[in-house]
Formats: C-alpha cells, structure tokens, sequence
C-alpha cells in the first residue's frame, strides 16, 4: 500500500494537472471542437454551376472502361472544374481539371486567391475586403492540412469577427475558416484537451506516442487512486462505511468513490480514440456488401453525364453509383440535393431498387426499414437521415448494413466497429441512447464533469502540498544527518 500510495502521489503532480486541464477543456469540447470549414460554408462559397460549353472530353484522357472514384464538379472562379478523388487527394495539381478544356487546372495567381477569398466571403456574408498574407507552412488552425494544400494562402477579412480562411493556390480551394470566437474557443477546447500545439502535433508519431503514454499514466493514477480509496473504506461504531480521512482528504476520498470510475474510463476511453498499437483495427464491415450495392461506375457513365449538359440551379455534383451504374447528387444552393442518370435526368432512387439490390446480397439474416435509430445509426449532435434501410448479415462479424433511402450509400459496421462506437462515443462522449436527447445529455454530462473536475483538481492540490512537505521533511532529515556527521568527526578529532 506505501508503494502504490507514493506511485499515486507523485504521480498525480504532474498527469493531475493533465487531466485537471483535460476536464477543464472538456468542458469548451462539449459545445466548440477544432475549428473546421462546414460543408454548408463550402457551398455557399460556391458560385452556381455553368456547364454550357461543356466539355472537352476528348481531352480527358480517360478510358471509358476505367473504374471511376470519387469526384466533386463546381465552379472554380469562372471555370467549371472536376475535382478527383473528392478533393482529398494527395497531389491537387494532377486532381482539378478544367472541363471546358480536359486540362489540368494550373497554379492559382495571389490575385486569383483574392478573387476566390471575396467569392467565399459573398456567399457566407462576411462583411469586410479579405487581404492576403500571403503563403504559409503550417499554422495551428492547419497542421494537418496546409502542407497538402500548398502553397497555401492565409487570407484575413477585416469584419467584426476577424474572420480568416486558406485558400490552397494549387487546387483553388478554400479548405479552412475560423473566427475570433473559434480560435478563442480553440485554444481553451481543442488545444489543450487534444495536446494539439503546432510545435508538438507537426511531429505525427512523437504526438501520437506522447497522447498514448499520458493517457496510459492518467488510466493508471485514476486506478491506483480507486484501489486506494476502496482499501481505506472503514466501518465506524454504528457499523456504516465512512471515510478515515477529514478536511479536504475527506472530500478527495469521497469524490474519489463517486467519480473515480469515470475518470478512469474517460481517461481509458480517450486512450482508446489515438487506437494504440491497432487494439481497434479488425472488422469494420465486410466491403464485398458494399460493392454488390454499390458498385464501381466509369468514366465512360461520367462522359456520357457531362455529354447530356445539365441544367439547373446546381452547385455542386457528386457521385451516387447504385448497383454498378452512375448516378449523381446534384445539390442547391439550399443543399437540397437532386439525384440524376447518366442522362442528367431526376431519377429517385426507390425502395423497389434497394430491395433488389438486397435480395442479391447472400448471408442476410434480417432486413428492415428502420424508422428510429438505433444503437450504430444515430445522430448526437446532429441529425440523422430516416427512414434508413437496415440489413442484418448472418456473417462472422456480424455486420450491420445501412443503406441511404435518397443516395444508396452504405454504412457497413462490423464488430470492431460497434466495440469501438462504445468505447470512443459511449465512455467518452457519454453517448448512449438514454442520453440522447437534449438539453438532458448537457446537464448530465456538465455535472459529471464537474464531478471530475473537482476530484482532479482537489487530488492535484493535495498531491502537490504532500510532496512539498516531503520535500521538507526530507532536507530537514538531511540537514540533521550532516550535522549529526559533523559533530560525529568532530567529536573523533578532539
């Protein structure tokens, strides 16, 4: 008991006041996480589609018979382009092309990224004239991104709430936007709770390793803090449980047996998210179910769709293969979407299709049009799309299916996946379906981190105290032996 006891205290010196700071930067991650450029910002950056004159086909490059991936088909200043690979790509340079010409859309001029800054601003009614600051490497807002979008320009407005974006000169996008309030909120959530400084989170394995370990550390101070607690439980004359201790160890003890389990599996459960040494890599769903629905389209089906000339009040079209054909998402300023053939014609997916589609999938166990959600198909802090078709399969992950009513996508969730739906969003992010539902999922889960909040902060405190008297108690003792040596060799020289 001495051991664990010195193990916890000294320990809880310096991961204590981690986890104080986790809790602390809980609670802003309960309402802001890291700053991010929204899809519906995006397309309202975006001007309508012109595809009049379109498109060069020919110059494509691209045999017919070519498996197609991803794309995204919007305006870029005043040119329609195709964007491969959804925009993710590794190299932009090679993955925007313009469709009046098939050819690869060149590197932006700093006026062009000006010209695509003010098109942004319009269209998300940011008041101000945006300036550039020209090109940067990576700031805190784009650790993981400016690279990938390099050059990458940082442009700033100068409205009211100090808004800033970046604008890639390469593919012409515009793939980040914070203000004032978020970068505030940033710093007090998302930094600290995810250790996310820049001169850490550049380094990806160093941050990855220092995440893990602490969070190893934190697991294990909350345990030993637990075992000591439970260990120290007594009965009093009357023959209740009570608590040894009095004054604030008293009210550490006591929030250590309320709180302590869960922040044990806060700690654990945000350990689990980094997904350490692969614990949470297995079975996510059997993708062969996947192909049968949805299937591969080709650039033959895409040059057939930019053929026909589409027409409409479109910003955007993305691909919704179902059952080995193309069809496509065309969305409205107002994000509804439009689902089109190949021809550019509205062609709604109905149930008809996607029950004959899941009559050809073997090994289906139960099918069902789910008009509630359920354990793996929910919304917490957004909405989820209902009715969604579920598809049980009798295979050896147990694999769960759902597929979109209006896109045919599929959502596969095998069992790793529902082990790690419980472990991440359950003990993490409290989400479970009695909580679900708002405001009561905030009141809780404040309270509860307030719980931990205290018992962290009260633990911290005493730890820090304790260690200071020991350090006291232990130049004292020092003192004392060197004077009692000194009188010692005196004592023989005389």
């Amino acid at each position: 008991m001495k051991t664990i006891l010195f193990i916890h205290r000294y320990l809880a010196v310096g991961v204590g006041i981690l986890m104080v700071l986790w809790c602390l930067s809980g609670f802003v991650m309960m309402y802001q996480s890291y700053p991010s450029l929204g899809s519906e910002e995006r397309l309202n950056g975006l001007a309508p589609l012109e595809l009049g004159q379109c498109c060069e086909l020919d110059a494509l490059q691209r045999e017919d018979a070519a498996p197609l991936g991803g794309f995204r088909i919007e305006m870029l200043l005043d040119e329609p382009v195709l964007r491969l690979g959804g925009g993710g790509g590794r190299d932009p340079a090679l993955n925007v092309l313009r469709l009046r010409s098939g050819t690869p859309q060149p590197a932006l001029s700093e006026a062009e990224v000006l010209d695509v800054a003010r098109r942004f601003g319009a269209g998300n009614g940011i008041a101000g004239t945006p300036r550039s600051l020209g090109v940067i490497d990576i700031d805190q807002w784009t650790i993981q991104t400016a690279r990938r979008n390099a050059p990458t320009y940082k442009i700033v407005f100068d409205d009211p709430r100090a808004t800033e974006i970046y604008v890639s000169g390469t593919s012409g996008e515009v793939f980040q936007h914070t203000n004032r309030k978020v970068r505030i909120l940033g710093w007090l959530g998302a930094v600290p709770h995810w250790l996310y400084p820049t001169i850490l989170r550049q380094d990806g394995a160093l941050w990855t390793q220092i995440v893990i370990w602490t969070s190893i550390a934190g697991a294990f101070l909350a345990a030993t803090g637990m075992y000591v607690g439970i260990m120290r439980v007594r009965r009093n004359r009357q023959g209740e449980l009570s608590s040894p201790f009095r004054g604030w160890w008293y009210w550490h003890h006591i929030s250590g047996l309320i709180f302590g389990v869960l922040a044990l599996t806060w700690v654990f459960s945000g350990l689990m998210t980094m997904n350490p040494w692969g614990a949470l890599s297995g079975d996510r769903g059997n993708p062969a179910y996947r192909n049968t629905i949805v299937g591969t389209a080709t650039w033959g089906e895409l040059k057939q769709f930019l053929a026909a000339g589409v027409a409409g009040d479109y910003r955007q079209i993305q691909p919704a293969p179902f059952a080995g054909s193309l069809y496509l998402m065309a969305t409205r300023a107002d994000g509804s979407e439009v689902r089109l053939n190949v021809n550019g014609e509205p062609a709604p997916l109905t149930d008809a299709e996607i029950q004959g589609v899941i009559a050809q999938l073997p090994n289906q166990r139960e099918v069902e049009l789910l008009e509630r959600e359920d354990s793996y198909y929910y919304g917490h802090k957004r909405e989820a799309a209902l009715p969604v078709w579920r598809v049980l399969m009798n295979d050896e992950g147990g694999t769960r299916l759902y597929i979109d009513r209006t896109t045919g996508s599929v959502r596969a969730v095998g069992s790793t996946g529902r082990l790690a739906r419980w472990i991440r969003s359950g003990l993490h992010d409290m989400d479970f379906p009695v909580l679900r539902i708002r405001p009561i999922w905030d009141v809780v889960v404040g309270l509860l981190l307030l719980g931990v909040t205290s018992l962290c902060m009260i633990g911290t405190w005493l730890a820090i105290k304790r260690v200071r008297l020991d350090f006291k108690l232990t130049k004292v003792r020092w003192r004392r032996r060197l004077a009692e040596a000194a009188a010692a060799r005196a004592a023989s020289e005389g």
